[in-house]
């Protein structure tokens, strides 16, 4: 069983970090779920809100919803904020930037007419999924994928390097082969053509007329579909390459300091050193 924080504050703030902070107590997960619901709807509302049709008859209720909503989630910020012994380092964690940016846009909209929309930022709060239905096997898998794509970093920048030197050359050859009246007016404007089409997405707003520019710009498309599969070997080689299992993590919060990704064994936080 997962240590419990040490009794270094008063009861009722611990009870409350209990609750908000962790998942492993049937009062915190039902506070969890309650959250995930509440960002749900509330993203609903916004959403429909963008909608001409609802929005005309609805618009009021719609607006009256998301203002609710706000006041709820501006509560629960200012709670987390009282409850922790360090609010400055949750303000300025990944997951306290997140509460607090999907509370602003609703007061900026009083300024700022559609800054509403920027809502839907609070599907990003949808990440305490992991840690509120005990998925934090996913949480190793994903920074298994993070460290081969690190690894594999120097790779990708040769491959796009070469990439971008490419299309730079096929660009400026179709803009001097096919010319502006056929609608390649610059060399930037060309250059947009040979990214289109060799990544395969063909908008079909630019296309050669002539023979050259048609051979040209058949040997691009040739080229798209043998090196889209590059990144992908590159990174699949380095997830294949022996480098341990994932790492797994217990699912604890350090009420000092918010660090996650403990290791299971672990009884002091990895980061401040405060026992778990």
């Amino acid at each position: 069983m997962e240590a419990r924080p040490q009794p270094t504050t008063p009861g009722w703030r611990l009870r409350a970090y209990s609750i908000i902070f962790e998942s492993d107590t049937p009062a915190g997960r039902a506070f969890d779920i309650i959250l995930l619901w509440a960002i749900l709807l509330s993203v609903l509302a916004v959403m429909l809100e963008s909608v001409q049709r609802i929005n005309a008859v609805y618009g009021p209720i719609l607006r009256a919803v998301e203002w609710v909503f706000t006041v709820i989630f501006l509560i629960e910020y200012v709670a987390r904020l009282v409850v922790v012994r360090r609010p400055l380092t949750y303000a300025l964690s990944l997951l306290g930037i997140v509460d607090f940016l999907s509370v602003v846009p609703t007061l900026i909209s009083l300024a700022l007419a559609g800054s509403q929309y920027l809502l839907v930022i609070r599907t990003l709060r949808l990440l305490r999924v992991f840690r509120i239905f005990k998925l934090g096997q996913f949480v190793g898998e994903g920074e298994f994928i993070v460290r081969a794509l690190k690894a594999s970093r120097f790779k990708i920048m040769v491959f796009l390097t070469a990439v971008l030197t490419l299309v730079i050359i096929i660009g400026t050859l179709m803009y001097v082969v096919e010319g502006g009246q056929n609608g390649f007016t610059s060399i930037p404007q060309s250059i947009y053509w040979a990214i289109v089409t060799l990544t395969t997405v063909g908008y079909g707003d630019i296309s050669p007329v002539t023979v050259l520019g048609r051979t040209l710009a058949s040997i691009l498309m040739i080229l798209g579909y043998a090196i889209i599969a590059v990144p992908t070997g590159i990174v699949s080689a380095q997830m294949a390459a022996p480098s341990g299992t994932s790492p797994t993590y217990k699912q604890v919060i350090c009420h000092v300091c918010q660090a996650t990704d403990h290791k299971p064994e672990a009884e002091y936080c990895w980061r401040c050193g405060e026992k778990l």
